[in-house]
């Protein structure tokens, strides 16, 4: 099973609130991005709190910037790659 977001909301301070299709659900801090790089349009609240999930899964705001589900994911969980992707482990015993 691919696991998916299947709802996202955007919180007080950076933060957002995601749920996959296995349920797992909290909330992100995204804070330390606010206003660097690509994310200075954050500083305009309203599109922070335009998130949504976009065609491929992918949390998005506008056209620009989006972050990807599996690495959320891992962070929301506390988990590493290698537990997410068993076949990571598989494939560097083997190389």
């Amino acid at each position: 099973m691919k696991l998916r977001p299947i709802e996202v909301k955007a919180l007080d301070n950076y933060k957002i609130w995601i749920k996959y299709s296995d349920s797992k659900q909290g909330e992100i801090d995204l804070s330390g991005y606010a206003g660097k790089g690509i994310f200075k349009s954050w500083q305009d609240y309203d599109f922070f709190k335009s998130v949504y999930i976009g065609d491929h899964g992918e949390i998005a705001w506008g056209t620009e910037i989006d972050l990807c589900p599996d690495n959320l994911y891992l962070k929301l969980t506390n988990q590493r790659p290698e537990q997410l992707f068993p076949n990571l482990k598989k494939e560097s015993v083997n190389a």
